[in-house]
């Protein structure tokens, strides 16, 4: 495996993890969002990453990470009686979204220290090429 190739796997782990990062966001800004009815209530999504595997010139495997599609949540909206709120149907109901703020923040958490390793592997790599370079002076 190149150093190269190491640089394009972490490049790749980085898209997916701002990807990742961007959904929780979505997430956190319509955590507190309601609507009249289960249909058009906002659904927490997540981001599912798919191995790419490439084949190189040399007979080696290179490989990444890809977003291979964003899924809504399954979990049950939360449905709250409030009969007084603007937004309540004919029974007093108002849905709220399913997304779990502190599952959220963890997922913030992981993706943001994810992130922060591919930056730091690209940062080797590049101080191992250098001095490989060096090598040769």
């Amino acid at each position: 495996m190149s150093v190269f190739s190491i640089l394009d796997i972490s490049a790749s782990a980085m898209q997916a993890q701002t990807v990742r990062l961007n959904t929780v966001a979505s997430n956190l800004a319509n955590a507190d969002s309601v609507s009249s009815n289960a249909e058009t209530t906002y659904r927490s999504k997540q981001p599912v990453f798919q191995e790419i595997m490439q084949q190189q010139s040399a007979g080696s495997a290179g490989s990444g990470v890809k977003v291979k599609e964003i899924v809504e949540s399954q979990a049950p909206l939360v449905m709250e009686y409030n009969p007084n709120h603007p937004m309540a149907n004919e029974q007093g109901y108002i849905y709220r979204p399913n997304v779990d703020t502190v599952e959220e923040m963890a997922n913030m958490l992981s993706a943001s220290r994810s992130y922060e390793t591919n930056v730091e592997v690209m940062n080797t790599s590049k101080q191992l090429l250098l001095r490989t370079i060096q090598l040769g002076q």
